[in-house]
């Protein structure tokens, strides 16, 4: 298994999920990225965490019963 991770703050963060369970236990080989595949990485975390974003707004549940109330009513201090 390849798994691209940011080193910052003394930490090896993953740009996306690894297929581990938690508190697994592996070995690294620590291998430099070239500067030129730093863009190429980049745009895989965007797209991993607007995949994770888009998942976390289907999974809500909003739901309203009746009309909206108004600028009004919503700012409606008393």
């Amino acid at each position: 298994m390849k798994v691209e991770a940011i080193f910052q703050n003394g930490v090896f963060k993953p740009v996306s999920p690894p297929e581990l369970r938690e508190g697994e236990r592996v070995h690294l080989t620590i291998e430099r990225v070239a500067q030129g595949d730093i863009a190429e990485i980049e745009a895989v975390a965007r797209g991993a965490a607007l995949s994770r974003l888009r998942a976390g707004i289907d999974s809500m549940n909003f739901c309203s019963s009746g009309p909206l109330p108004s600028r009004d009513e919503s700012h409606d201090r008393s």
